[in-house]
């Protein structure tokens, strides 16, 4: 018999142990999984006779008896024609001899160092093939409990095969998370304790030596937990530590894989082919497992999340080989809670008196303490201690240490949240309050655009409704407005009955401020439309509105009295925003803006309605009416627009048939209109009395 190795040439390298890797190469080359029996019994001979391997260990099931086409052809021949049983009959004989791979692999793996895998389950209706002989039975204990993991059902090796080799169950213990941190090394059941794949790949290497359970002494009989696993032979005495349960930790040595550089990889095309040196597996153990994604062996592991099942048997092994574990003691539950009681108690009554950076620096203290010490016993001593609870108690003493002095601080924050929570939207206010000593009530000089919006005949709406009626009326038409204004960065300013008062560019800045001023208002007539349906639902009146727009010098601040103050604007670009949306409904439109807002809006097609002179005002403007976004004007709005261009050249230069004739083609083209009415009478007056010489086409307004 070949002898093990016991040379480790790097700590991360294990060369004892050789993965024959039933790989994508050998799946093209060989053939799909599962591959006939000889095939594999071929494998096995070169591994053992050829290049001499001290242990082979397959991590796959042999679970169904396999029959050649031949074989199948003639027994379906005997069942269809029974007469030719007499002629055939020998044939099947032979053919059963000759074609009985399963029985012929028997013969090979009897005789050679050979172990198969198999797997348990929960299932205790699913169970196929034939178990292995257990290890020891719970009898066999003296009345000593002994915690392990529990099956009830299995899925195992053909009878044929079982019997010919040793057997291990190659079960992992899945964490929640779903990673691979630990194996069991015994697993019961009905009764009856069973080797793990790892272990029986170690024993059969080592000769099969005899497995005894060592109990802690002088524990009682239900403490329920072996303190050693013993290997013992004329030659042999190993003992293998185990935690609870019959556990042991996967000790990771490497990456995983073929490039992860924990083990060799060969690929088992390779092997069957000959190609492989006597020196690559001379004294070695053989894995044989499969890395392909196609078989599904690849596991979720704290080191890679898919790591080869088959190199999971590998690390323990090594850990085995090497009398290499880490164990979590029993009393790592006791120095979990005394050192969580010890970090909670010291940070708790220490850092409300330390200055932030003091505070940061004993929390990072006592973090990177935990972490070397954690860190020493697991390389060192080879213990593993839960060390997340005490990381977490530090770092969440230290953020609420954190948060606590951020409310003490947080003040100005809070009341920046307070005195502009009502005006604007609480995504500004939380921009504002990320610098609290950019913004102040204070006044100041800015430019501004500024919003105007009222309901026509609101009188008449309010007679038809009572009272709680008109209330409801009234709230649900502010609220969707309002919300319209706040998500297009609008500050409300207040409410004038039913007339609504906002502005853009404060307390926040913003060059774009007229953009958004004018979306808000588009935005606002388009929901009228929507709110008139959900009134008419209710059998309440329908409503039209009026919106005024300007952009200009405001003066923008808390003003008010020592009784009552209101975050608002003021000023002469306040006043005239206010008299466009006055005269929208002399215009028969539902926006007005003001010339400088027009000039200050891209992306948006105007249409000049008028020059005019308002009440208070000497200088005269441009009132211009929104069509639509440049993207998305159509070619009827764009011919409507044209010839209104053309109208007013003509109005301006007082050519009155000409511009009777566009207002008329306007008329055709785009139906009657208050403002083309409007025009038709100013025409009229106009023929009657012709304007003074120097009339500079500005109409005037002396109404607010």
């Amino acid at each position: 018999m070949c002898r093990l190795r016991t040379a480790v040439q790097t700590p991360q390298f294990d060369d004892r142990i050789v993965v024959v890797d039933i790989d994508e190469k050998s799946l093209s080359e060989v053939g799909r999984w599962p591959w006939s029996r000889d095939l594999v019994a071929d494998l096995v001979v070169q591994l053992s006779d050829t290049l001499g391997a001290v242990a082979i260990a397959f991590d796959v099931v042999f679970a169904e008896p396999q029959n050649t086409d031949a074989f199948k052809a003639v027994n379906a021949l005997l069942e269809a024609k029974p007469q030719l049983a007499d002629n055939l009959g020998d044939y099947q004989s032979v053919l059963s001899q000759a074609f009985d791979y399963d029985g012929k692999l028997a013969e090979v793996i009897a005789s050679r160092p050979v172990v198969l895998g198999y797997y348990f389950n929960h299932n205790p209706e699913s169970v196929s093939g034939t178990l292995p002989k257990a290890m020891f039975k719970r009898t066999q204990l003296d009345g000593l409990a002994l915690q392990s993991t529990h099956w009830e059902g299995y899925g195992a090796n053909l009878y044929k095969l079982q019997r010919a080799a040793e057997g291990g169950f190659f079960n992992p213990i899945i964490d929640e998370d779903g990673v691979v941190r630990s194996v069991p090394l015994l697993a019961e059941f009905k009764g009856a304790f069973y080797q793990s794949f790892a272990l029986a790949t170690l024993r059969r290497a080592l000769g099969s030596p005899q497995l005894i359970p060592l109990f802690p002494q002088g524990v009682d009989e239900s403490y329920g937990a072996l303190e050693q696993l013993a290997l013992r032979s004329d030659q042999l005495e190993l003992n293998i530590p185990v935690q609870r349960g019959l556990v042991s930790l996967v000790n990771y040595r490497a990456a995983g894989g073929p490039q992860g550089g924990g083990y060799r990889y060969i690929s088992a095309s390779d092997v069957l082919a000959g190609k492989i040196n006597r020196d690559a597996i001379e004294g070695r153990i053989v894995l044989v497992g499969t890395t392909a994604p196609g078989l599904l062996d690849l596991r979720s592991t704290p080191v890679n999340p898919a790591f080869p099942g088959v190199e999971v048997h590998a690390n323990v092994l090594s850990s085995m080989l090497d009398g290499n574990f880490r164990i979590q003691p029993e009393f790592a539950q006791g120095v979990l809670f005394v050192s969580t009681l010890l970090v909670g108690v010291l940070l708790s009554l220490l850092m409300p008196f330390l200055r932030p950076t003091l505070a940061l620096s004993l929390a990072l203290l006592v973090i990177a303490s935990a972490i070397l010490l954690n860190s020493y016993f697991y390389f060192q001593q080879n213990m593993v201690f839960p060390v997340a609870i005490v990381l977490v108690l530090a770092a969440a003493i230290f953020t609420l240490d954190v948060v606590v002095g951020y409310l003490g601080e947080s003040r100005s924050k809070r009341q920046m949240v307070s005195l502009f929570g009502e005006y604007v939207a609480p995504e500004l206010v939380t921009e504002m309050a990320d610098n609290p000593t950019g913004y102040s009530m204070e006044g100041e000089s800015r430019y501004l655009t500024v919003l105007f919006s009222d309901v026509r005949g609101f009188t008449t709406i309010s007679e038809s409704l009572e009272p709680n009626e008109l209330r409801e009326y009234i709230n649900e038409y502010l609220t969707c407005m309002s919300q319209i204004i706040r998500q297009h960065r609008g500050t409300l300013d207040k409410y004038i009955g039913d007339a609504i008062m906002a502005f853009w560019g404060a307390p926040i800045a913003d060059e774009k401020h007229a953009h958004y001023a004018v979306d808000a208002a588009m935005a606002m007539m388009a929901e009228v439309g929507n709110l008139n349906e959900r009134l008419k639902a209710r059998g309440w009146p329908s409503l039209a509105i009026g919106i005024g727009l300007n952009s200009g010098q405001m003066r923008v601040g808390d003003m008010g009295s020592k009784i009552r103050r209101a975050y608002t604007v003021m000023g002469d670009s306040v006043n005239l925003g206010s008299r466009l949306e006055g005269i929208t409904k002399t215009y028969g439109v539902g926006i007005i803006v003001g010339e400088t807002t027009c000039k200050e809006v891209t992306g948006y097609v105007f249409q000049e309605l008028d020059k005019v002179r308002v009440k208070g005002k000497d200088e005269p403007v441009s009132i211009y009416q929104p069509v639509a976004p440049q993207q998305q004007m159509t070619d009827h709005q764009q011919q409507v627009l044209s010839l209104w261009t053309l109208f007013l050249q003509h109005f301006r230069a007082q050519q009155w048939n000409d511009a009777q004739t566009t207002l008329e083609q306007l008329e055709t083209l785009d139906g009657t209109r208050t403002l083309y009415t409007l025009y038709h009478e100013r025409i009229k007056v106009f023929r009657q009395t012709p304007p003074p010489v120097e009339w500079d086409g500005v109409t005037r307004f002396e109404t607010k």
